[in-house]
């Protein structure tokens, strides 16, 4: 009958739609998206922790307009600026939404806003050396969960990459980023002042430079991340140490 060479007409076409989506599915590079999705949970707690010790030291200086603000809090929506995110997860340097401070509400304006700027990158480098101690301390144990165990080893390890990565980004004395604040404490205030005026284009600067660097054949922020990542490589192996004792 009819129907029955038609049924067979539908089956053989919806099954070759189904072998071409299976064939393009299989043939997606899924570690780049992977990549991207281990970056995200360690981007989000590097900036948060960042902006919070911006206000949280801002506060303790006598500065409560970012406890105002809503942004003493360790909740990222509060903290995340979309183009410093996806900066960070795609070239692995980025900023966040910057913490409201007022320098007048400091006892002295220029020490009170260098503290709490430096107080940003920090608190990113202690970050850094306390995430290697535990990845050198469950390095072992993790390696036993498989896949689950190399993820979440990865994400440790892009844990302290980024806490450094943003440290270092941040140091750049450029508007509007932690580095000129600190840079305040040591310029007059008419010259702190005509600095301030280009903050405005600071982060157009930012980005150009971001993309330069990473098509550069010599990137000196990635070989400075690089640099102080391996100075502090001995903590994960003093977390390993500790492990491999305990085991053998």
């Amino acid at each position: 009958m009819f129907f029955y060479p038609v049924i067979g007409i539908i089956l053989t076409i919806g099954g070759g739609r189904i072998s071409t989506f299976q064939s393009i599915w299989n043939g997606l590079n899924w570690s780049f998206l992977t990549n991207i999705l281990l970056t995200i949970i360690p981007a989000l707690l590097c900036i948060t922790l960042h902006e919070l010790a911006h206000g949280y030291v801002a506060y303790k200086l006598g500065d409560n307009t970012a406890k105002e603000a809503g942004r003493l809090t360790l909740n990222p929506l509060k903290h995340i600026d979309i183009m410093g995110l996806a900066m960070m997860v795609i070239f692995k340097f980025g900023w966040a939404k910057p913490v409201p401070i007022n320098m007048r509400n400091f006892k002295d304006p220029k020490r009170g806003m260098a503290i709490s700027a430096a107080a940003g990158p920090i608190s990113n480098l202690l970050i850094a050396v306390v995430v290697l101690f535990l990845y050198g301390l469950l390095y072992i144990p993790l390696t036993n969960l498989g896949n689950i165990g190399d993820y979440l080893s990865q994400m440790l390890y892009l844990t302290a990459y980024l806490s450094i990565a943003l440290a270092i980004f941040n140091i750049i004395p450029i508007p509007p980023l932690d580095g000129s604040k600190v840079l305040y404490a040591f310029l007059s205030d008419a010259a702190y002042w005509k600095l301030m005026r280009y903050e405005r284009y600071g982060m157009i600067f930012l980005i150009a430079l971001i993309f330069m660097l990473n098509n550069a054949s010599v990137n000196p922020l990635g070989t400075a991340v690089s640099f102080v990542f391996d100075k502090l490589a001995f903590i994960a192996q003093f977390g390993y140490d500790i492990v491999s004792k305990i085991a053998s």
